[in-house]
């Protein structure tokens, strides 16, 4: 793909709002895309992540290995972001990715991430916020299920 096209899929991702076009630009200067076909694995279940991924085109599903047994919990189509934890935390993948159909991905490794990060701090600043947010969103929700399973 090219960096325009790049450029033009980081920018519909949620993750990525607020961010101006030349962090955009960086981030997909500093990015690997990667093309799979149907049935390849993107990555497995409980290895280290360090990247995150966007699907620029096709679609992936995210799974859980149940012994023999593939359990798809998701599918996921272009401008969604994949592992996106990985892009500030050491962690491990909760779940494995497929590609459904073929896919395009753009590979985003942390390291690059927090480059863009220390060389654009209010942008830190502001993704930091936004995810404050959607944790106490996400908080908020488990409260009111717990709530409703304890009456």
């Amino acid at each position: 793909m090219a960096l325009d096209d790049d450029i033009r899929v980081l920018s519909g991702v949620e993750l990525f709002e607020g961010f101006t076009h030349e962090q955009l630009r960086l981030m997909a200067f500093g990015a690997e895309t990667l093309s799979l076909g149907a049935g390849r694995k993107l990555y497995s279940e409980g290895v280290p992540a360090d990247c995150a991924f966007v699907v620029a085109s096709g679609e992936v599903a995210l799974y859980r290995q149940n012994g023999d047994k593939r359990e798809i919990l998701s599918v996921h189509g272009p401008g969604a972001i994949l592992g996106e934890l990985a892009l500030i935390a050491e962690n491990e993948r909760l779940t494995g990715a497929i590609a459904q159909t073929d896919v395009k991905v753009i590979r985003l490794s942390r390291s690059m991430f927090r480059r863009i990060l220390e060389e654009f701090p209010e942008t830190a600043v502001d993704l930091h916020r936004r995810i404050a947010a959607r944790l106490e969103a996400m908080l908020a929700r488990i409260t009111a299920v717990a709530s409703r399973l304890t009456e």
